[in-house]
């Protein structure tokens, strides 16, 4: 019995100790995790605060530059610049002052220095000729920066004559038709306004932001009544001090310092980065020790005391081993359960995508994607489908992973599919895609895009980018794609559309970000570089092909090690055909209707010379005629003569006619199909001839080429 019970006496001395040990680990793992996740709030806040200080500056330069057009219409008459500036001010009411200064003499009815100037006193704007004798705006350094630079500027803060209070300027130089500056155009914004952005909301009560010029002086702060003003000098100063040691964020975006408070010694720490692009500010956040770790001693000291509590009811764990073997029985059983479900989904994932069977057989396109989820299921998407001799095909990465991913993934793939249905332009159709997206996102997941449209007989490329990894063009390097913001984060984002032409054989290597952050058991990346070597001599392989070996490249890198995300790859091959025409013949025509008669003769002559079947060639002259009297009654303004040049050319087993004309511009493929079973007073006028013509040719192509409609009729013979 002595023996039990000193036995139990140190499996509880044991467990005490070991409960202790888990603790301290759990404590000091937990204060690292806590250290990173100040990091990132810390980033982040600066992120947002920082975009939220751009989007009103972008605004304040929008603005001035938008009025530029304005000043200058009223150049030949100075008075009238007065209501120019006034109008700025009305029209943009953070704005506190607006004024346009004239180079010396430009007006010398006005005298020397001529400076019209518009501010805000109460809720009245009032104008005045700013320049005179206390102010010689020749001197002052907006006027001379920018004259210098000869380009927009900020300048430094400065306190105002006027106001009395601390602004900054955005100024922009005015040229006459000989590109000589003639004027500064000035928009003043108060410093006021930056501090209320900054002082919107932090990540702990104590926690402050400041904001920096490039040379490292106080733009803007908290208020007074939040942090002592000698407590932000000292911040200030820390950053602007490289003798004191700072250290970079695991993410690399941001430095951190520490430092102690002036009155009550309080650790604190200082995270700050430079502004993207002009002007080059610095923000900075500043947050303490105590209110980011107090939590966590609390939870230490509750810990010890659950520890006692802990050891009171370990026996008691004993008796409840039987009863937790049986509910982990039962959730064996559910798991398995969640299993076969997860199974289900991926099968219905991968039944969405383009199957091996169903791949596009054509001469002129090879097309090849493979998808590999990291889980059961994934958030990676890839699509490509041919409507009017048109691919439209597009890759892109859910953010996350999992069900959610893949229920995002699955809704983007339909919207991109009836997007598609009836436009041709990337950039529309990713808006739409966009808009529809954005609609009920609380979970506030996204989309990296492609998408890329491919006019299949010429080359022409046009693509959109909505944030995803630049595809490749095997052998050339990087495709030129601007970054849009990825799907689902701004609802009324203006997608940009580019393009380019594809030359025979060229091989467009699209992808997501599982294959350059594939990781091997030593946590190095696969990378762009490696992507590029195996693509470097790849331009003769096939798509498959391509796949293949860019598959085997990844796994023989990771050596067997876990899939962290889902890997998705998709080549395209242009293989345009060239045809040798046994057939070749061109008609000019007027968009006069009296034309249609010598158009008809030409058709006829043209099937007669390839001797098709009778009611081959009726369809034939029925579609085409069709396309032309459209041409003819549309296409130019009433009263306005055009030319309408029809080509017909056969090889003998395709026939192509190409319809061109420089009216106005009209897709007849982007309509939508006549809907034929309503009735003709219900049925909505137009859409009847299109249908027409897609019922007797094989494939119907529109293209806007150097100003021309170019629509291309295709028909197997």
């Amino acid at each position: 019995m002595k023996l039990k019970t000193n036995t139990s006496l140190i499996i509880i001395i044991a467990a005490a100790v070991l409960l202790e040990i888990i603790s301290a680990a759990q404590y000091y793992y937990t204060r690292s995790l806590l250290a990173e996740e100040l990091e990132h709030r810390a980033e982040s806040e600066m992120t947002t605060k920082a975009i939220i200080v751009k989007t009103s500056l972008n605004m304040s330069e929008a603005s001035l530059n938008g009025h530029i057009r304005d000043i200058k219409r009223n150049l030949s008459r100075p008075d009238s610049v007065f209501r120019a500036v006034e109008w700025v001010l009305r029209t943009h009411p953070k704005v506190a002052g607006c004024g346009v200064a004239f180079v010396p003499n430009y007006y010398p009815e006005k005298g020397r220095l001529f400076e019209p100037y518009a501010y805000r006193e109460g809720d009245e704007i009032k104008t005045m000729q700013a320049a005179g004798e206390h102010h010689d705006y020749t001197k002052s350094g907006f006027y001379k920066q920018s004259i210098l630079l000869n380009a927009p500027v900020w300048t430094e803060p400065y306190i105002d004559d006027v106001f009395k209070i601390s602004m900054v300027s955005y100024t922009v130089p005015i040229w006459n038709k000989d590109k000589e500056t003639i004027a500064v155009f000035a928009l003043d914004l108060p410093i006021y306004i930056l501090g209320d952005t900054l002082n919107y909301r932090h990540i702990y009560p104590s926690s402050y932001d400041v904001l920096l010029t490039e040379e490292g002086e106080l733009l803007a702060g908290p208020r007074e009544d939040h942090v002592q003003r000698k407590d932000v000098e000292q911040v200030v100063s820390i950053i602007n001090d490289s003798a004191i040691p700072k250290t970079l964020s695991k993410t690399g975006r941001s430095q951190i310092a520490t430092f102690y408070s002036l009155d009550d010694h309080k650790k604190g720490y200082v995270f700050f980065a430079d502004f993207k692009g002009q002007p080059k500010w610095k923000i900075a956040v500043v947050c303490y020790d105590d209110e980011v770790y107090d939590k966590l001693r609390a939870m230490r000291l509750n810990i010890g005391l659950l520890m006692l509590a802990g050891l009171v009811i370990l026996s008691l764990m004993i008796l409840r081993f039987a009863r937790n073997d049986r509910r982990l029985q039962v959730a064996n059983l559910a798991k398995e359960r969640i299993d076969s479900e997860l199974r289900i989904a991926s099968d219905i994932q991968m039944q969405m995508l383009p199957r091996q069977s169903s791949q596009i057989k054509r001469d002129d396109i090879e097309i090849c994607g493979s998808l590999v989820p990291a889980r059961a299921v994934g958030g990676d998407l890839f699509d490509y489908f041919i409507r009017d001799e048109k691919l439209f095909f597009c890759i892109g990465d859910v953010s996350g992973k999992g069900v959610p991913s893949a229920m995002v993934m699955s809704v983007v793939h339909s919207l991109f599919r009836m997007a598609c249905a009836h436009e041709n332009n990337p950039a529309r159709v990713m808006q739409t895609v966009n808009e529809t997206s954005c609609e009920g996102n609380e979970s506030n997941m996204f989309v990296t895009m492609f998408m890329g449209v491919l006019d299949l007989p010429t080359g022409r490329l046009r693509y959109c980018n909505a944030g995803h990894d630049k595809p490749v063009i095997v052998g050339a390097g990087a495709l030129p794609a601007k970054a849009n913001l990825p799907v689902g984060v701004i609802p009324d984002i203006v997608y940009e559309m580019q393009e380019m032409m594809l030359t025979d054989g060229m091989t467009l290597f699209l992808y997501t970000d599982g294959l350059t952050e594939a990781k091997n058991k030593q946590h190095a990346m696969f990378d762009i570089d490696r992507m590029m070597n195996v693509l470097s001599d790849s331009a003769d392989l096939k798509p498959a092909q391509l796949l293949e070996k860019m598959n085997h490249a990844v796994h023989a890198f990771v050596e067997g090690a876990e899939q962290s995300d889902d890997l998705t790859m998709m080549a395209i091959r242009y293989t345009p055909k060239h045809y040798e025409n046994t057939l070749m013949e061109t008609l000019v025509l007027k968009n006069d209707v009296h034309e249609v008669t010598r158009f008809s003769n030409f058709i006829k002559s043209v099937t007669k010379k390839l001797t098709l079947e009778q009611s081959l060639a009726r369809q034939l002259r029925l579609a085409v005629e069709e396309a032309v009297v459209n041409v003819i009654d549309y296409a130019y303004p009433p009263d306005t003569e055009g030319d309408i040049t029809v080509h017909v050319m056969s090889d003998g087993s395709t026939l192509r006619i190409q319809i061109i004309d420089s009216g106005v511009q009209f897709d007849p493929t982007a309509k939508e199909k006549a809907d034929t079973t309503l009735s003709a007073e219900d049925r909505q006028i137009g859409g009847l001839g299109i249908l027409l013509v897609r019922e007797l040719m094989d494939s119907i192509n529109y293209e806007r080429i150097d100003g021309q409609n170019v629509l291309t009729l295709i028909k197997n013979l």
